[in-house]
């Protein structure tokens, strides 16, 4: 017996057995679109099969033209689009996994002009209105969804997800922020819910009662005029009595402007909502956002929050996760950090979906680590995250490696990123670190700066250089004040700062650094606090879609957060996550100027001019000066090695350093693994 029974405890559902309580969550790839063959998708959920997932669920396929995401995107609706799935399905089933195809509709988050919806209201991250579905619009995409349900079945799935929430097509239909009709779909509660209850029901009648429905119901909407707690029950209890199997949770649309699953959300932040909605209905709920580790997902079941889990993102990070935590290997699971940086950013970017922390997600046919025909002895220098993929992934492959690192850990800048208030998951990237070396046999020399003349003595084949980044120094007049930080000082060695700071460079560092700054504790660690910091209310019966007034702790100093550049502060950060930083720093009171030009640094502050032709002078009262103006790669190690006639490889930071980019450095350093 494992440290987790209630995750790994298979469930009854009458007409068939779960081996566990894991669910793969649905995930756009970017795999499933197009026409042509689904072999890299079959081998995406076929690995994940063999992991020991209990349930898979795909990502969201539309059962008409008018429901997908944009044109080319995937739709199910044909024989032949069943016929086509046959490969999926059967690879699923070799490997002893189940799966379901997840039928969703985007309604008026379709990004083409034929979009629909409840009513003519655009959605306000999308460009077209929609139109206003009619009477027989409407009962036409019911048995539409009922065609694709009887079809899944046809293709070999072992049941559906029908998506409800995230403010797709059905969750626009609930809301009276989406739903103005006054017809026989909406005006009132009940009338709202009617579309939703007959599309479970016409897709238990397309399939029988031995196939699995999954209804995804919206627990808490998370924007105004969403639904009342009362709505979701009654809708719980009506889609019960539609067929559906089991409920599932959704947590927030995508126009929210509360973060659901970002790395700054506290984990299974959400399952108490899922909790309140258990004691209503007799069908099997799971929960869903930010669990990603089996811990976790234990105590979410120990405590009757939910009778399974759903995890998406975690499952792309290591497709061995549930294999792990059945055979007491929980520390070797390559934990999901929330970064969105390969995952949901490529796919509202329409690039095929893969993992910051696993670049063989979705390239599980072209990026392979086969064994080695050759052992070679070869240095990686640097612990970095771009040295430690490829240092643990060459081990994988049977090749002697040691690995050298200057300082007296492992991590280099990803060691600072988990410093800062909402990226302590990063510290679960280089806990694996430290694990895979161990079992890999990686030989580790911490405290030890390596030397051309050093390398050249310890025969090796070849040498990795992975030195990373040093912070560059931008020539201001009195940079060499006191008051002058680098970004390394402050965060990584815990240099005194002031009560007014000045951080120069509004890059994703500039920007953690001043999320680092402003936070006295970390709001992330605790899930009440998280809450009242966005304004979440998980609680109250009648509030619409569980907003309320955020109520963010104050900073502890005052933070300026200075640019060179013209354009809006954060505009190059993450497109899922982005906005969350922006957010945050205006909550915490951060004065952001853009346009700057650094006249000088002295006892009086820092004297800078702004504005159109930066002609405003002004000097910014401030006690510390943080410089967060990017970086210069090290590389000074190369040209020794060349000279003594070794072959060396550049990765990552010491490659490329402009605006640190872990996941190119995890994915380069891998690259170059599998080609030694």
């Amino acid at each position: 017996m494992t440290g987790f029974p209630h995750l790994l405890r298979p469930l009854d559902l009458g007409f068939t057995t779960l081996p566990n309580r894991v669910v793969m969550g649905s995930m756009h790839t970017g795999l499933e679109d197009g026409s042509g063959p689904l072999d890299r998708l079959a081998a995406f959920f076929a690995e994940r099969a063999r992991g020991g997932v209990g349930l898979m669920v795909t990502g969201g396929y539309s059962p008409n033209e008018d429901g997908m995401f944009y044109p080319g995107a995937c739709i199910f609706s044909t024989v032949d689009d069943a016929r086509r799935h046959r490969t999926v399905t059967d690879a699923v089933h070799r490997e002893g996994g189940r799966i379901a195809l997840q039928l969703l509709h985007a309604g008026r988050y379709s990004d083409h002009p034929g979009a629909v919806s409840a009513s003519a209201v655009r959605a306000p991250i999308k460009r077209f209105t929609p139109r206003a579905l009619t009477d027989d619009g409407i009962r036409t995409t019911i048995a539409d969804y009922g065609r694709s349900a009887a079809l899944a079945r046809e293709a070999g799935y072992d049941g559906i997800e029908i998506m409800g929430s995230e403010g797709y097509l059905i969750n626009q239909f609930l809301a009276p922020r989406t739903n103005h009709r006054t017809d026989a779909w909406g005006g009132t509660p009940a009338k709202r819910r009617r579309l939703a209850v007959e599309t479970v029901r016409s897709c238990r009648k397309a399939v029988g009662h031995d196939f699995v429905i999954i209804f995804r119901l919206s627990m808490l909407d998370l924007v105004e005029d969403g639904q009342t707690w009362d709505e979701v029950v009654a809708l719980a209890k009506e889609t019960e009595a539609a067929g559906a199997t089991i409920i599932n949770t959704g947590i927030g649309w995508h126009e929210a402007r509360v973060p659901t699953i970002a790395t700054s959300v506290p984990r299974a932040a959400f399952t108490s909502v899922t909790h309140r909605l258990k004691q209503h209905v007799d069908i099997p709920v799971i929960a869903s956002n930010r669990i990603n580790m089996p811990d976790v997902a234990e105590q979410v079941l120990a405590r009757g929050d939910a009778d399974l889990v759903s995890m998406a993102r975690p499952l792309l990070a290591d497709a061995e996760w549930t294999a792990k935590a059945s055979t007491d290997r929980a520390d070797e699971i390559n934990t999901c950090i929330a970064c969105n940086q390969a995952c949901l950013d490529h796919t509202f970017t329409r690039t095929a979906a893969s993992c910051m922390v696993n670049p063989r997600a979705g390239r599980e046919t072209t990026l392979r680590l086969a064994p080695t025909r050759r052992v070679k002895r070869i240095a990686v220098v640097g612990a970095g995250p771009a040295g430690l993929s490829c240092a643990v992934s060459l081990a994988e492959r049977g090749h002697q490696v040691e690995l050298f690192e200057a300082a007296d850990r492992i991590g280099g800048q990803f060691d600072i990123a988990s410093r800062i208030p909402g990226k302590e998951e990063f510290a679960e990237t280089l806990r694996y670190y430290r694990r895979r070396i161990a079992i890999t046999g990686v030989g580790l020399r911490l405290g030890t700066r390596a030397t051309a003349d050093l390398l050249a003595g310890g025969d090796f084949d070849e040498v990795v250089v992975a030195t990373g980044v040093v912070p560059r120094v931008p020539e201001i007049p009195g940079i060499d004040h006191p008051s002058v930080l680098s970004y390394v000082d402050v965060v990584r060695h815990g240099a005194p700062v002031g009560d007014r700071v000045a951080v120069i460079g509004a890059g994703g560092i500039g920007v953690d650094v001043s999320e680092f700054l402003t936070h006295a504790g970390s709001p992330t660690l605790d899930p009440r606090a998280w809450r009242a910091e966005w304004g979440v209310d998980m609680d109250a019966e009648d509030l619409r879609g569980g907003l309320v007034e955020p109520k963010p702790q104050p900073s502890p100093r005052k933070v300026f957060l200075l640019q060179r550049r013209t354009s809006s502060i954060g505009k190059g950060l993450g497109k899922t996550t982005g906005w969350i930083h922006r957010a945050a720093l205006r909550a915490k009171g951060v004065e952001q100027i853009a346009g700057v030009g650094y006249e000088l640094i002295d006892d009086a502050g820092l004297h800078i001019t702004y504005g159109p032709g930066q002609d405003r002078p002004t000097v910014l009262d401030v006690d510390t000066v943080v410089i967060c103006a990017g970086q210069e790669p090290l590389r000074d190690l190369v040209d020794g090695l060349t000279e003594r006639g070794i072959v060396t490889h550049l990765i990552g930071g010491a490659d490329v350093a402009a605006e640190l980019d872990a996941k190119r450095a995890i994915e380069q350093g891998t690259r170059l693994a599998a080609e030694i």
